[in-house]
């Protein structure tokens, strides 16, 4: 999937990997979160993502009107401030992302799959 934008000069088209590695690295830049994280369909167990894969840990949706919605789901450490942490990474996702695109962000959300003590 993709999104296109028409420019003076003729149309851009963002593919759906270039939000996932935005999304991505914004996410785990955040202070406390260790990861992004993904379920095993067949046993429910979380794994943490390598830097390479995180692709698994993000969906993005294309909506109408040219918008993208942005599904992360993070491990975070241990004593973090839960609700405090989402708020910045959906603020920092949806910012972010609008002013690297163009496109706008109808929504980030952010699910936390599991915490860690692990560094």
């Amino acid at each position: 999937m993709s999104v296109k934008i028409n420019g003076e000069r003729g149309e851009i088209t963002l593919a759906n990997d270039v939000f996932i590695t935005i999304s991505g690295w914004l996410a785990t830049n955040c202070f406390g979160v260790r990861g992004m994280a993904a379920r095993s369909v067949s046993d429910g167990l979380v794994q943490l993502l390598q830097r390479d894969n995180l692709s698994k840990g993000i969906k993005v949706s294309f909506c109408e009107k040219g918008t993208v919605r942005i599904e992360l789901h993070i491990i975070v450490e241990h004593g973090v401030n839960i609700p405090a942490l989402s708020e910045a990474i959906m603020n920092e996702v949806s910012y972010r992302v609008n002013r690297l695109t163009g496109v706008e962000v109808s929504g980030v959300d952010v699910f936390v799959d599991a915490i860690t003590t692990e560094k």
